[in-house]
């Protein structure tokens, strides 16, 4: 452990201060970490080991990145929609449903969801594989629990991380994410990666579109619909609303070209 709170030491001077009355406190950062650190020890993770490693490093004001996504005021669903590139969407969803032809109509069949909600909910997430992410998970959830945003949330997920990569012998470090710590085209956190997970490649598409039929198909069965069950993947009205919407232009294509 004390080699470990060195390295800490060395990490929080070397990091540059924000200009924002908001910084993170470097001390309760450390203490927060060093908690992390007992409680996955004590589990029997090397968690020690992975804040030395040189590719964990602290997402500079991760709570602020939160703070600002939540201020983003969107006044019609026009405004939503542009905010997403929605157009820049519905443009690739046919060519994406035609290579992903037989893998969704498979999933359709075996998971009873429409296939093009399935396209919809990935070109909405990742546009349709374009995005994988530019932050590590492990590094993400560290970083919410070091600057005390959504702490219960994130040690829970970081444990759910750490479950999955092990399960699946997987580098927790060389993984991909947003700075919430979502993964894949499919944009799973790790709790539902756990549960919800279909096969072992994360960043193969066949495996994302089985694991958005399987989640989808889940909430269905709980909720009676599959609207509300899009709704449960994202809870907001505008991206349920946003993700039909696209499903609708796509099953409009495909007919006109059938």
């Amino acid at each position: 452990m004390k080699k470990t709170i060195i390295t800490l030491l060395v990490l929080f001077i070397s990091m540059p201060i924000l200009a924002s009355v908001t910084n993170p406190d470097p001390v309760k950062m450390e203490r927060n970490i060093k908690e992390l650190a007992e409680y996955f020890e004590d589990k029997g993770y090397a968690f020690n080991k992975l804040i030395e490693d040189p590719r964990f490093k602290l997402v500079e004001g991760i709570t602020e990145k939160f703070t600002r996504a939540a201020e983003i005021k969107i006044e019609s669903f026009e405004d939503y929609q542009n905010l997403i590139k929605f157009d820049r969407k519905r443009d690739k969803i046919r060519d994406f449903m035609r290579e992903y032809k037989t893998e969704l109509e498979t999933a359709e069949k075996e998971y009873g969801i429409p296939k093009h909600v399935i396209a919809g909910i990935i070109g909405i997430e990742s546009e349709f594989g374009r995005y994988r992410g530019s932050y590590n998970p492990f590094n993400a959830y560290v970083s919410m629990y070091a600057e005390g945003h959504r702490s219960a949330f994130a040690k829970a997920q970081l444990e759910e991380l750490l479950i999955f990569t092990k399960k699946n012998e997987m580098d927790v470090l060389s993984l991909e994410s947003s700075y919430a710590g979502a993964m894949s085209y499919a944009q799973f956190i790790p709790y539902s990666l756990n549960r919800w997970w279909v096969g072992d490649d994360l960043y193969h598409m066949p495996n994302n579109i089985k694991s958005v039929a399987n989640y989808l198909a889940h909430f269905k069965e709980i909720t009676g619909t599959v609207e509300k069950a899009v709704f449960r993947y994202n809870p907001s009205t505008m991206y349920t609303k946003v993700v039909l919407a696209l499903a609708d232009e796509a099953s409009l294509m495909m007919e006109e070209t059938e």
